[in-house]
């Protein structure tokens, strides 16, 4: 046990080095100054340089070895420990200090380089940072080793065990019915009379309620906090300290809130993971696809549910007065509407695979060198148009939406998808149990934020995405819950 602690104290320090690089990242997403960026990158740089300094040490090497002597003496959960410290060494080991330096700095500049790039439509500001984005992506994937493809070793890092083959044919078995559902739906809701929302809809009193749901749901304020970005995304920055952001739009005041509850689904997951392992294997997300589950579940299967706003269309009706005209019923017509979508992050359940099916058939291409950076607009507008029959008007409505490619996140798109899968899966299994299905039924999601805890979120890392898919839900992850919910939903079928 001694020489296990000895591995475990390193990991926590290598966890303060990392956490308090979040704490600057969320920074630059959301308050940092325009003319501060320079210098936040040479400060992210300096923290990554430090963390992949400690990762590969000596002496956590000697630690890790004493630890791996006396494995068989570990409980379940400290052998996974074990065995992820030495996965992440051996990887981290084969990137030398230099590469992740520049990787911190390029990706630091690029995001700044997007966000206005994206604010003009130009992607021509953007495109040399995500060629110098690539190229990193390329070199890492080529120092950590792959057998069919480069973006393998990509893949990998957000998807434990994922192979770009299994999910490239996963995805084009898909393709054919997420089509045939997208365009139902669309024309499903063509045909309903309420198109969109009445009057304007006030900022703060958008944040009252988006608060008010988060907290419903089981999401600790005293531990987490909302904020305002360009992009919604959620961070941990400490084991107590959980931030969501969102964006606000005042026509529709839908955008914000299922992007809170989005963000909120990604936070209860960090929240319900052990406090007490934050820093170690088993107190980390296991994988993007089953921390993309959690998003998906509660924004989707809870939040656009009837049940959820029969609780909460009374409380949002006296928050903005206009929605005192409108029909229950009409509402739940609205927040199930399908249209094909230019934004991903607004796209409706139908639709939304769609999105990620073309990203990741782009990235793909650029990683092997089959599409130019500077061919990427055009591209995209292709595929955009044989997928949803129409082409983006500008740039900041096609391949400069997401953040992902500035920050580096190559690879990571897959697991968005592969999240709306598990989400359906977990959550059909969870209402198996006659507890959670009745409290689910009044807008009770206590019972069902304490199966997740249970089921996934206290497993942290200790079991691959697949088989701790197996362990929740009798099964490896399956698309034939998240099909048959979409055509339940929007297809009426």
């Amino acid at each position: 046990m001694k020489a296990y602690q000895k591995v475990a104290e390193l990991a926590a320090e290598l966890a303060v080095i990392q956490s308090a690089g979040a704490v600057l990242g969320w920074d630059q997403e959301t308050y940092l100054p325009a003319r501060a960026v320079e210098h936040r990158a040479r400060q992210l740089a300096w923290l990554g340089t430090r963390g992949h300094a400690l990762a590969t040490s000596a002496r956590f090497e000697k630690a890790l070895e004493a630890a791996e002597a006396q494995v068989a003496d570990l409980d379940e959960r400290q052998q996974a420990n074990v065995k992820q410290w030495r996965w992440r060494m051996e990887r981290a080991r084969k990137l030398p200090a230099k590469l992740v330096a520049e990787e911190s700095e390029v990706t630091s500049r690029a995001k700044a380089a997007w966000a206005e790039a994206r604010r003009g439509s130009d992607f021509s500001q953007f495109a040399p940072h995500l060629e110098r984005v690539l190229d990193l992506a390329r070199r890492k994937a080529d120092r950590w080793g792959w057998q069919s493809e480069p973006y393998d070793a990509l893949l990998e890092e957000y998807e434990r065990g994922a192979r770009t083959a299994q999910v490239a044919a996963l995805f084009e078995r898909l393709r054919p019915e997420l089509a045939e559902i997208g365009q139902a739906a669309v024309e499903r809701s063509r045909q309903r009379t309420m198109k969109r929302l009445p009057g304007s809809f006030p900022i703060e009193q958008q944040q009252i309620l988006n608060r008010e749901v988060a907290e419903s749901l089981g999401f600790d304020f005293a531990a987490g906090r909302i904020d305002t970005t360009t992009h919604p995304f959620c961070t941990t920055l400490g084991p107590a300290d959980v931030r969501l952001t969102t964006r606000y739009n005042e026509a529709d005041f839908l955008s914000s809130l299922f992007g809170v509850l989005h963000e909120t689904g990604h936070g209860l997951y960090e929240q319900g993971l052990v406090a007490a392992e934050f820093g170690l294997p088993s107190g980390e997300a296991v994988s993007l696809g089953i921390h993309e589950s959690q998003s998906r579940l509660w924004e989707n299967h809870v939040g656009r549910s009837e049940a959820f706003w029969a609780r909460w269309f009374p409380r949002a009706a006296e928050l903005f007065p206009r929605l005192r005209k409108v029909k229950l019923e009409d509402f739940m017509g609205l927040v199930h509407r399908s249209e094909f979508s230019f934004i991903r992050v607004e796209a409706d359940e139908a639709t939304y695979d769609l999105h990620i099916l073309l990203r990741f058939g782009l990235e793909r291409k650029m990683v092997a060198g089959e599409l130019a950076v500077a061919d990427v607009p055009e591209a995209w507008n292709a595929e955009f148009e044989a997928l949803f029959g129409m082409r983006p008007p500008d740039a900041a409505h096609g391949c400069l939406q997401d953040i992902h490619w500035s920050m580096g996140g190559i690879g990571y798109f897959a697991t968005y998808t592969l999240g709306n899968l598990n989400a359906a899966q977990l959550y059909a299994a969870a209402l198996r149990r006659k507890t959670v299905a009745r409290a689910v039924e009044q807008a009770d999601y206590a019972p069902l934020l304490g199966w997740l805890q249970k089921n996934v979120h206290q497993a942290g890392g200790v079991y691959d995405p697949n088989d701790l898919m197996q362990r929740a839900t009798g099964s490896a992850t399956n698309a034939k819950w998240h099909l048959a919910h979409l055509r339940r939903r929007y297809v009426g079928a």
